[in-house]
């Protein structure tokens, strides 16, 4: 017999449901007051969630924001019918908020007029425990011993009306948060990093969202296939055009025009409206009915004066790529080795993973351009200063500090 035949059958975990019926989304002035009164005389924290349309829009605004407090329930709350969600934040005050993943949520919730005054993260707190995986649906299993299903979670959240299954889906992404969020705190106590993470969360307050790229056209697909600066000028005019078309349409630029038609188009050059018809890159007519934008954007790379063409690498005020290193600075990728062996032990003795025990940009810095004066002090104020908390400088600004002298 086979194992599979000998082996009993693994027990599905019973599914997560709702605990009572789902109202309606709150999309009208009165249905919105009588749920913020009843957050206003609810007690304990906030769960909250909000559901954008990456995929689908430019914007990442948040077209559903769920909110579940005891002795108010669960309120599905449409953001696009209201000016701003003002008055919710008014009526959570001081409470604290359940967010898993905040970083992703933060940014959306904020444009709203929601920012909180305390929070807790259960993605995070999961990564400093060291979990193998950190989904919600991953924890819920994991400290609930329930299935959560998701779905829904690539869906068109710009959808209206949404579909009832979809709005199942959001309210139990906020069904259990208070009871995982205890949970996971009494595991940050256990294991001695409650005080870490509640560093984290406190600094996830100032979260803004992640500060805008440079460069953001060299993140198109396939751009190592641009040979040369000219080619690069073309690809880059061609994703400035086709990005202002998304956000004029707020669509996400991938469906006006795919990354590899970019580069294609770059590839070939067409100067005419004929030769630009003939490209696979236009054979649907959504591309084709932007054909002279994309025309105007190759002329416009062409046009480009030599000295102002792109280079092959970005520029920076940053160190450059490891691999540069041992060639460009030999003594810099000694104490980057030396400095990715102390955070290595360090993450391994405390149980934690090397990214949540210091940023590896900043490691990157300090190995590149040490302070004049390398010792625990002076390595310690240039980790505060790029962004680390306390409990991390704790940690790591000794033994870094010994790593970073020649």
């Amino acid at each position: 017999m086979t194992r599979s035949e000998t082996e009993s059958p693994e027990v599905p975990l019973p599914r997560l449901a709702l605990r009572e019926p789902l109202g309606d989304v709150i999309d009208d002035t009165d249905a919105y007051a009588a749920y913020c009164a009843q957050v206003t005389v609810g007690t304990g924290p906030v769960a909250l969630d909000a559901e954008r349309a990456s995929g689908y829009r430019y914007s990442q605004r948040a077209y559903l924001v769920q909110v579940r407090r005891e002795h108010a329930g669960t309120g599905l709350i449409d953001p696009i019918a209201f000016d701003d969600l003002r008055d919710l934040g008014d009526a959570i005050g001081d409470a604290e908020w359940i967010l898993h993943a905040a970083t992703q949520d933060l940014p959306c919730l904020a444009e709203i007029g929601l920012r909180p005054a305390k929070l807790f993260d259960t993605e995070l707190a999961g990564r400093l425990l060291n979990l193998p995986r950190v989904g919600l649906a991953t924890l819920v299993e994991h400290y609930l011993g329930m299935s959560l299903a998701k779905e829904h979670s690539a869906a068109d959240w710009s959808t209206r009306p949404l579909p009832r299954p979809w709005l199942e889906y959001a309210a139990l992404d906020v069904e259990v948060l208070t009871e995982l969020r205890d949970l996971v705190e009494a595991d940050l106590e256990r294991t001695g990093k409650l005080e870490w993470a509640r560093q984290d969360f406190e600094a996830l307050l100032s979260f803004t969202g992640a500060p805008p790229r440079e460069e953001p056209w060299r993140r198109t697909s396939g751009l190592h296939r641009a040979r040369g600066r000219r080619m690069l000028a073309l690809v880059k005019s061609l994703w400035e055009a086709r990005d202002g078309i998304a956000e004029a349409k707020d669509t996400t630029p991938g469906r006006i025009l795919p990354d590899a038609a970019l580069v294609e188009i770059a590839k070939e050059v067409p100067r005419d409206a004929s030769t630009l018809r003939q490209l696979s890159a236009m054979r649907g007519r959504g591309p084709r009915r932007y054909l002279q934008s994309w025309l105007d954007a190759v002329e416009a790379g062409l046009a480009m004066p030599d000295a102002d063409l792109p280079t092959a690498s970005p520029r920076g005020d940053g160190p450059p790529p490891p691999r540069a290193w041992a060639e460009r600075h030999p003594e810099a990728a000694a104490r980057l080795t030396r400095a990715r062996e102390v955070v290595t032990r360090l993450s391994e003795e405390h149980d934690l993973p090397a990214e949540n025990l210091i940023t590896p940009s900043l490691v990157r810095a300090l190995a590149w351009e040490p302070p004049s004066v390398v010792t625990v002090g002076p390595v310690g104020d240039a980790l505060l200063d790029g962004g680390a908390r306390q409990w991390q400088v704790d940690l790591v600004a000794t033994p870094l500090a010994e790593a970073l002298q020649d």
